[in-house]
Parts: structure tokens; sequence; C-alpha cells
């Protein structure tokens, strides 16, 4: 008798081979979705060896779906869309009717319906939210204009394929004459084209007028309930329970689908203060079902599809990586923009993702798209995303020739910043100064310290809105992470008196800790520590003082009891004598 059942099985085996790959896609420097997409591949019928349960696989990657979108709703914002509106709504709408008729001329020239290049065509032109966001991270473009443009037109992207999802099961029960079982309209055929439409667009107005008037309510309410229980686990389980709940009764009580109600549930809970922090605890098990379902698209990939179907590949391939990216350069070059933002832009959305997969399951199962369409844009997914990298690189190139042969040109709104396909990244003029690394509450409290105390300091961080936020602080702002010798050589961390690392990562804090202490052997390195373990590892990976949190509650404490001043703080003091422990 075996000692796993099938659901462990597809668990484990997926996870493992997602990890492995992962690992070697990352070293490849190439995208761990990768290596996701092959785990599946090694996992699914169409390669030899373990076979996953192929519906358990789809089960878990409904779930995967579901949190995937409560992330999206999570981070979406309004504020950056209606930033750069003029741009983004019309440039996405128009480069989606684009990847969409050439997506049905593609497949009408080899004798698939309409509805099925519709589809197949639409799956194309959405571009993933997860490349497109570590792609301007990773080039410093997210607080650029070019990189905002990018943001809100994938936000209108994002937006438009969530009404796509909840439209194509209405449309597919017309085009169909009613032999649709998925559609969850089931009873709906007679009413006609008008009737069905205005069924379907009347739950889901029905839905979110729900979401808006209760929902804004009750949600925001219930989640800042849970917080003041002090429950770390309760506070987890809540936003779980409100992604999961919201997601299911949408399905259940309006017949729209999970994806729609997890993402308003997700943009609903956005509007709470408590949004970071639901963000934050949340994102393992988010990261977790994510990977789950990128596993099970792979096994639903067919690879001698490369073999069979070569031509039609490359013709994928060329809307993804050409098409696209033509029309979103005239687009934007039509709206009188500079050509490094034009450029920046298309390179941006050479790839397909997460919604292209979500399209293709839906329109196999709503019998729109054949298998073979569906091969074709998992294919495609995963050469685009291999190759999105290269797109950068070819816009650099040509934002360098271009900048040589005109000048910087302004937009209707903004001026260019720079002709180059990056960011620049600009070395800090301070020395002497203190690193502050992280700017989330324990960061916030340390650099308004060093701000009062006229001590010169800059903040390293790279999450955008910390980063934006300490700006407006007034503080010195590198974005990046501070891992990168790019960064700690930007920052002059050779040249400072102190690093102070704030983050609560002791794993991530003993990297930056080591890599400082190898450039500057003679700077204070203060770090945070949550136990006496992750204190000891901070210090033996350079640090010379170790706070941990806990004990200065407890001395904190006790100093309030006895009505003594409250005491420094006690630090594990490596190599430093008694005067070093000044520090900051």
């Amino acid at each position: 008798m075996p000692h796993y059942t099938p659901l462990i099985a597809t668990i484990v085996v997926g996870l493992v081979l997602a990890f492995i790959l992962g690992v070697i896609a990352h070293r490849l420097k190439i995208s761990p979705l990768v290596g996701y997409l092959l785990a599946g591949v090694l996992v699914g019928p169409s390669t030899p060896g373990f076979v996953a349960d192929q519906k358990l696989a789809n089960e878990l990657a409904e779930i995967g779906v579901i949190l995937l979108m409560f992330g999206v709703g999570l981070h979406f914002s309004l504020k950056d869309l209606m930033s750069v509106k003029a741009i983004a709504v019309p440039g996405a709408v128009v480069q989606i009717g684009v990847a969409t008729a050439l997506g049905i001329a593609l497949g009408w020239t080899v004798g698939w319906p309409i509805a099925g290049g519709l589809v197949f065509g639409l799956a194309l032109s959405v571009a993933s939210t997860v490349v497109l966001l570590r792609a301007l991270q990773e080039r410093r473009l997210m607080e650029t204009d070019r990189g905002r443009i990018a943001v809100g037109w994938l936000i209108v992207e994002d937006l438009a394929m969530v009404l796509t999802l909840v439209m194509l099961p209405a449309l597919a029960e017309i085009l169909t004459g009613g032999n649709v079982p998925a559609s969850g309209l089931a009873g709906s055929s007679g009413f006609g084209l008008v009737g069905i439409l205005a069924l379907t667009i009347g739950k889901v107005v029905a839905f979110v007028a729900f979401m808006l008037i209760v929902g804004r309510r009750i949600i925001p309410w219930a989640l800042h309930y849970v917080a003041h229980t002090g429950s770390r686990e309760l506070f987890r389980l809540a936003v779980l329970a409100i992604a999961l709940g919201v997601a299911f009764g949408a399905a259940v009580l309006f017949g729209v689908s999970f994806a729609l109600g997890a993402f308003f549930a997700g943009m609903i809970l956005s509007e709470s203060q408590l949004s970071q922090r639901a963000a934050e605890e949340t994102l393992p098990l988010r990261d977790a079902f994510a990977v789950l379902f990128f596993v099970s698209v792979g096994m639903l990939f067919d690879p001698h599809i490369v073999m069979k179907e070569p031509l039609l590949l490359i013709g994928t391939l060329a809307i993804i990586l050409i098409g696209k990216s033509i029309a979103a350069f005239l687009i934007v070059k039509a709206f009188r923009y500079p050509t490094s933002t034009a450029l920046t832009i298309s390179a941006s959305l050479a790839q397909i993702g997460e919604f292209s997969f979500i399209l293709a399951a839906l329109g196999v199962d709503l019998g729109l798209l054949s298998e073979t369409g569906r091969d074709l844009i998992l294919a495609g997914a995963i050469l685009s995303i291999l190759l999105n990298p290269l797109m950068f690189t070819l816009a650099r190139l040509l934002i360098a020739r271009a900048a040589k042969a005109e000048p910087a040109a302004a937009g209707p709104a903004m001026a260019a910043p720079a002709p180059h396909a990056e960011e620049e990244l600009k070395p800090t003029t301070l020395s002497g100064h203190s690193v502050v690394i992280g700017y989330g509450r324990v960061g916030h409290i340390v650099a308004e310290g060093l701000r009062k105390a006229s001590r010169p300091y800059l903040v390293i961080d790279n999450d955008e809105a910390r980063a934006r936020e300490a700006r407006a602080d007034g503080a010195e702002v590198i974005s990046g992470n501070a891992v990168s010798a790019e960064i700690m050589t930007a920052a002059n961390v050779a040249g400072a008196s102190h690093l102070l690392v704030a983050v609560p990562d002791a794993f991530e804090a003993g990297q930056i800790v080591s890599k400082a202490r190898a450039l500057n052997t003679r700077m204070q390195i203060i770090a945070r520590g949550r136990s006496d373990a992750e204190v000891k590892h901070l210090v033996d990976r350079g640090a010379n003082f170790a706070i941990m949190g806990e004990r200065e509650i407890a001395l904190g404490m006790l100093a309030s009891v006895s009505g003594d001043p409250a005491p420094r703080p006690t630090m594990v003091v490596v190599g430093a004598d008694a005067a070093a422990t000044g520090a900051v």
C-alpha cells in the first residue's frame, strides 16, 4: 500500500521540481516562471515518468487563480492608473484589439472558427503581471514616466481580461447554441443574444453593487476587528477567508467567475490601512499556490507541438514579440511620447503569462479553443518569457541609436527623463554617513531619529511605495535590493560610518551584513533579530551589534515599573570596545 495519496504526491512532486528548476532558471538569469512551467511539463502526461493527477492539479490551480487575482486587486492603484490614463487606456485598448485581430487572422489561415481565433488572440494580447513588474524593478524603471505608463497599461489590460472572463461564457453560449457545460448559464440559452448578455451583465452589476455597498463596509471592519485581537494567526486566516470566501460566494450566489470575485475582494481590501500588512502576511501562501498554478499549466502543455506545428508556433511568437511590440510603439509615438518611452513599453509588453493561461483553459473548457491553440499559447508564453530580457537589450540598443539621431522629445504632459532603456543609478555624494536598509516601521523610526539629530543618511529599499514615502519624508533614497553590489556601491557603503539593517528577514539581513562587511571593515553594522539564533547568525556574518526586539520591550517595561530611565539597547558586541557601543 503506498504511503502517499495523489493529492500529496501532486503537491510535493510539483513543488520540489518547481523549486529545482526555478533555482536553475534564476541561476541562468531568466524568470523562475519558466522553471515552474517546465516542472509541470515534466510531471504532465506528455512526458515519461511520474504523472501527477491532472484533476487535482486543476483544482489546486483554481486556488492559485483566486490568490493571484486577489493579489492583483490588492495592488490595484486607481491613482497610478489615473496619472497616465491619457495614454494607458487608449493604448491598451488599441493594442489588445490589434493583437486579437492578428490572432484571429492566424487562426483563420489554418481553418479555426472565429470564436477560437478570438480567444487565441485575446490570450496573446495580455502581458504577464509578474514578468513585467520584475523586469521594471530590475531595471529601476518603476518610478520613471515609462515605468508608470507600463504599469498603467498593464492595469487596463488586466481589467479588460477580468471583463473578458466574465463575458466569455455568455458569448460561448451564443456561439455554440447553448451546448456549454462550463458556461454557468444553464437554462439561459432561450433568452437569445440580448437576454444572455443582459443576464450576465445584470449578475456582474449586482455583484459589484453588493461589494461596493456591503463589502466595502464589512471587509475592512472585519479585518480591523481581527487586527485588534493581536493574533497574527487569526489575521492571516481572516485575509485568506476574505479572498477565498468572496471568490466562492461570487461564483455561487452571483454566477460570476472566481477571478472577478477575488479581484474585487483584493480591490476592496486595498482601501484599508491594513492592506500592506495583509499583502505581506499572505504572500507565502499566495506564492506557493501561484507556483502550483504554473505547474498545472505546464502539465497541459504538449511539447510535441514544437515539432508538429512549427510554423504556427513561429506565427504565435511573431504576434507576441513583433506584432504587439510594433503596435505599442506606434501607439505611444502617436501620442507624441519620446522614442525611449515607446521602446520601453514595447519591450515590457512583449510576453504573455497568467491571464493568457486562464483564458486558454477557459476557452478549451467552453469548447471555443482547440487543444492545439492552447498548446501554442503555452509554448508562446514559455518562449516569450525566455526572450523578454533580449527584447529589453534590443530596446536599449535602439534607444542609444535614436538618442544620437533625434533630440530628447517631451510628451504632451511630461518630458523624457533620459535616453536610456534603464534608469541610471546615481551614486550618492555622502561620506561618513549612515545607511538605513529598509523603510518599514523600524527603518522609519531610525531614519527619523537620524534626521532630528542632523546626521547624514540615506535609505535603501526595493519596495516602491516605501521608497516614495522615504523621499516624501526628505530622505535620500536608492531604490533596489541592498544585496546587490551595484546598489551598495551607489550608496557608498565603503565610505559610510554606520549600516543599520532594519529588514526583519534574518536570512536577507545576513547577506546584506556579509557583503557590507567585505566592503568596509571599519563601519559599525547594527542589525535586528527576532531570536537568539538570529542574533548569533547576524553577528557571525559580521554585525557589530544585533538587537532583539523582544528583549528591548521587556527592558522598557521593567524600566517603566522601576521608574528608572529606559536602559540603552542591549546588544551583542563583536570586536568593539565599550566606546563603540555608543553607535547610533
